[in-house]
């Protein structure tokens, strides 16, 4: 190579942006402690699919860590953990910092709802000697993904005299699973002419249950019967129990290594406890922080994050400012002082369908974290945009920690778009970003993400937690 050449190499490396594959900046040291994290992540997705169960999860770790339930009027310390269980649906995660609390605090929000199949207040019903629930799909799905495939079926189920029934069943060795049965290809001529998006439409996603009768003597709705009986025998409910209930049919999938190479996770859930998971994990390892270190853990953002469980609504500032009344401190600048992370994820590149991104703007698989600038629809609308300069100290601090990232937009400006928690966060006079790990599939029941991004969510929510 020629003098000449090896110079316009040199301003190249020194002048152009390249996003590289993360294994080219970090050791095999580095990628094993990634497989080693993200064996813990597995475990995490395993017990909980559900916002409700993901915040029993992280209470239970928080209380085995020193985590005490938050007090309105305590007087705390630099040092001291907290944590505060909204209804059993979300949780905010919380160490007290060196910092005086005026100076804000160092907030991380992620989601724990994931798409899914709820059942109607009214669900079971029989037709044709078949029992089946009826569902409302929950979050945006594409509805002939969920046909065919096994279901569990979690949540809870409050009985009139006000005690409540857990039920997980379909996770279990010997447990039963259920379905959403679909036409043989040979029998499918006329729905095979819809839409893809109607191809199964929501009022077919209908679950099937049981086929057995009560009984031998005639009568009709004997297997509805047998199915509510069973029920009863094991829950001690009726069907109109099922009024005050909240049950979820999500899939009876494991989360697995995908590859022959072990480097990717397939899961259900994945938007957003991959990044939720890491958000929490990183407050649980902070000790003294600089600033105050705060993960929230939110529920409803599949839905627009309306909901008392859902961080459009006042828990979030409730908490703050019960917070800086405990430190004799002003819930306003508190607030106006703070710095977050969205922690949500990003559409990765997916060679197979390309049309739908933009290859400079896009994020990819084992290229790090993702620091989505702005989400939202076509004129971004549904969106915060965050600032150049709240970029820049984001940049920076990942720079300097020897983080591994990457910027992406969630496709094409007009190919469609999503929002997240950003924007509610950023109402609150909040500089806040979106920081995440990319996925393929989103939103399918089986999504896929990279060990390595995950390993590179945690470090960056982790210095970000520190304070540094």
């Amino acid at each position: 190579m020629s003098e000449e050449n090896k110079k316009l190499d040199s301003l190249k490396e020194k002048l152009f942006y390249t996003q590289k594959h993360a294994s080219e900046k970090i050791s095999d040291d580095e990628t094993k402690k990634a497989d080693e994290f993200c064996d813990g992540y597995i475990g995490f997705l395993r017990k909980a699919k559900t916002e409700r169960e993901a915040t029993e999860y992280f209470v239970e770790k928080a209380e085995k860590l020193g985590f005490k339930p938050f007090v309105r009027g305590e007087k705390y310390k630099c040092g001291d953990k907290v944590y505060l269980n909204n209804r059993g649906k979300a949780v905010i995660l919380c160490v007290m910092g060196k910092e005086p609390i005026e100076n804000g605090i160092r907030l991380s929000a992620a989601h724990i709802d994931s798409p899914r199949l709820d059942l109607k207040p009214n669900p079971l019903y029989e037709d044709n000697e078949l029992a089946y629930f009826k569902t409302h799909y929950y979050g945006g799905i594409k509805k002939y993904q969920w046909t065919a495939m096994p279901l569990s079926l979690h949540g809870v189920i409050v009985k009139k005299d006000g005690s409540k029934v857990k039920v997980n069943i379909g996770e279990d060795d010997g447990d039963p699973m259920f379905v959403v049965t679909d036409l043989l290809p040979h029998l499918a001529a006329e729905q095979m002419k819809r839409t893809l998006s109607d191809g199964i439409r929501g009022e077919e996603l209908n679950i099937l249950i049981g086929s057995r009768p009560f009984s031998k003597d005639e009568g009709s709705e004997k297997v509805k019967l047998n199915i509510i009986s069973i029920l009863n025998e094991k829950y001690g409910v009726t069907e109109s129990d099922f009024l005050s209930a909240e049950l979820e049919a999500v899939p009876a999938l494991k989360a697995v290594d995908i590859g022959f190479d072990r480097s990717m996770i397939g899961a259900y859930g994945h938007d957003d406890r991959v990044c939720a998971y890491p958000a929490a994990e990183a407050v649980f390892s902070v000790t003294e922080p600089r600033y105050t270190a705060v993960a929230i853990l939110t529920d409803k953002e599949e839905t627009g994050s309306d909901g008392n469980t859902g961080l459009n609504s006042s828990y979030f500032k409730y908490f703050v400012s019960d917070l800086a009344d405990c430190f004799g401190a002003n819930y306003h600048t508190v607030l106006s002082n703070t710095k977050c992370l969205s922690a949500d994820v990003n559409a990765a590149f997916d060679p197979s369908f390309p049309d739908v991104s933009e290859k400079m703007n896009a994020s990819y698989l084992n290229h790090g974290v993702v620091i989505t600038k702005y989400t939202g629809a076509r004129g971004k609308g549904g969106t915060s945009d965050a600032s150049a300069e709240y970029m820049g100290k984001i940049r920076a601090l990942l720079d300097e920690n020897d983080i591994v990232w990457q910027t992406g937009e969630l496709g094409k400006v007009d190919a469609g778009g999503g929002g997240t928690v950003a924007m509610y966060l950023a109402n609150l006079d909040i500089d806040v970003v979106d920081l995440g790990v990319p996925v393929l599939s989103m939103h399918a029941p089986f999504e896929v993400v990279s060990k390595l991004d995950v390993y590179m969510a945690y470090r960056a929510f982790k210095v970000f937690a520190e304070g540094k």
